[in-house]
């Protein structure tokens, strides 16, 4: 099979359309990544999906990743070159992760597939969109250019629950014409992940600790997206741009896509499965994006039969999957070992009910209005009832998750982090015959705390010895990697106690002290 998908036969690329219908008019892929979030707040979505035979899916392991993830872009007919597209993934899935195989699987004697995404620079599986995105970004702010349609720089802001922050921030440093700036809970975010942000390199990066929690960062983010004053005044003031790398971006969902069709070949070519038997998807969900993705490869062909949603105390997802009501009207926000799926607002669950619905903005943008307004939605009942035809859900709560760890530890010589354990505990209650691929989210190191106290029988939450409280992250998995064996730190992570500190501090986070620290790293 070659990795040189024939568009020969459709030379009209694919438009992606607003999910909430203020946008009269469909944009090409290019404009979608650089606007990151369509006017009026709602989100980009293809007018058209591919669709893959199995043999395309299966014969995808005939290619190195980056070849597998050009052949995904191509079948969506996006409006770049096949050459640049060949550049762009070359560049995106090559000596920046730890393996040739970018995302292996490990297969346990349980049934359970865990689809390793961490190998990437910040070990988490956010690398496997962001360091992809920099790369389609840079190449459509180019293309833009030389058609004339556009003539200023970028500011890529981000709210991030510990693991987008660092992957956008070490995809888009050094990235001509582009400022990152990202902005996590002050206190909501494990040390490992604390320091990868605050030592950051890089002249065109900022980092903003910000008081509350991940909810609050988040919708700081899109209200100064909202604001058109501010905008107007970027634009005027510096020649910049507000664009996102959070998942809202359809630039960020694409590459994600790409691991579930791979990681259902991967399957077939090691023999765990037979082509063409289905399976089913677990995802540990906080901003729906990770599921999402699975959602539509799914749409395009790829045999997976449920979509197990995974959530942690943190459980609205979870109810609303199984009852159609979202309310966060009176709902305690919870931290928990997992804290990358602390979220009570999941943005990208706006693209699953655009979808749902047969592509109704109205309703969408009624949806989105009321949980604005009203912190509560409701949808209708045939929405409702499409969602369970698809996904099941269930939560973990923290000793569980914890709990979890140190079983798998102990039965199968696999060290899972929080994220993973979640949705490993969630599969287990929801599987039924069908093999399931876990998503695995993020390397164990980078919530070594939680993870000494799976191994050691200490509750969540409750203080660790008072020697090993004294230890930084990176003493701490020295430790555990003693007490384990597992001496597979990455080394992006062994060596941040050395690194410098480029970034303290803690803002409000209401909208004018957001812009205005904004504005003050864009003058600088």
């Amino acid at each position: 099979m070659s990795s040189k998908l024939d568009r020969s036969n459709n030379p009209g690329q694919n438009r992606y359309i607003d999910t909430r219908g203020v946008e009269a008019a469909s944009v090409s892929f290019t404009q979608a990544v650089i606007n990151g979030l369509a006017t009026g707040g709602g989100l980009y979505v293809p007018e058209e999906l591919p669709r893959l035979s199995l043999d395309d899916i299966t014969s995808l392991t005939q290619l190195p990743y980056r070849d597998r993830a050009a052949f995904i872009y191509r079948a969506f007919n996006i409006d770049l070159p096949d050459d640049e597209i060949d550049t762009c993934m070359a560049r995106s899935y090559g000596a920046n992760f730890d393996t040739e195989s970018i995302c292996p699987i490990t297969s346990l004697d349980d049934g359970m597939h865990l689809l390793e995404l961490w190998h990437g620079p910040t070990s988490a599986f956010k690398d496997m969109a962001l360091q992809c995105l920099p790369q389609f970004f840079s190449a459509s702010a180019s293309s833009l250019r030389e058609a004339g349609k556009l003539d200023h720089d970028f500011c890529i802001l981000v709210a991030t629950s510990g693991d987008t922050g660092k992957a956008a921030l070490e995809g888009f440093k050094g990235v001509p014409g582009v400022s990152v700036g990202v902005l996590f809970p002050d206190g909501g975010v494990s040390d490992i992940q604390r320091k990868q942000m605050v030592t950051t390199t890089g002249d065109n990066v900022r980092v903003w600790a910000v008081e509350g929690n991940f909810d609050d960062c988040q919708t700081a983010v899109k209200r100064v997206f909202s604001d058109d004053a501010f905008a107007a005044r970027l634009l005027a003031d510096g020649s910049i741009a507000l664009s996102s790398a959070n998942s809202i971006n359809w630039g960020r969902l694409l590459p994600q896509i790409v691991y579930y069709v791979s990681g259902y070949a991967e399957l077939v070519a090691t023999g765990k499965i037979a082509a063409g038997d289905p399976i089913d998807v677990c995802v540990p969900t906080g901003n729906f994006g990770n599921i999402l993705a699975a959602w539509y490869a799914k749409q395009m062909g790829t045999p997976i039969e449920t979509l197990f949603c995974a959530s942690n105390e943190n459980r609205v997802l979870t109810d609303f999957i199984n009852t159609g009501t979202y309310d966060i009207s009176d709902r305690a926000f919870v931290l928990t070992p997992s804290p990358s799926m602390d979220i009570l607002v999941s943005s990208n669950l706006e693209r699953q009910l655009f979808e749902l619905t047969g592509r109704n903005s109205s309703s969408i943008a009624q949806w989105m209005a009321d949980l604005s307004n009203d912190r509560k939605f409701v949808v209708d009942d045939a929405t409702a009832a499409a969602l369970a035809s698809t996904f099941k859900s269930s939560s973990t709560d923290s000793p569980t998750c914890l709990s979890v760890i140190k079983s798998v530890f102990d039965e199968h010589d696999y060290l899972m982090d929080p994220h993973t354990a979640v949705a490993y505990a969630c599969a287990r209650k929801l599987k039924g015959s069908n093999p399931v691929l876990v998503a695995s989210t993020a390397h164990w190191a980078k919530f070594g705390d939680n993870v000494y106290r799976a191994l050691h029988g200490i509750a969540p939450g409750a203080p660790l010895p008072q020697d090993v409280d004294a230890l930084t992250g990176c003493q701490l998995n020295e430790l555990i990697a003693d007490e384990t064996g597992m001496h597979d730190i990455p080394k992006g992570l062994a060596g941040l106690d050395t690194a410098e500190v480029r970034f303290a501090g803690v803002i409000p986070s209401d909208v004018a002290s957001v812009e205005e620290a904004v504005s003050v790293f864009l003058a600088q």
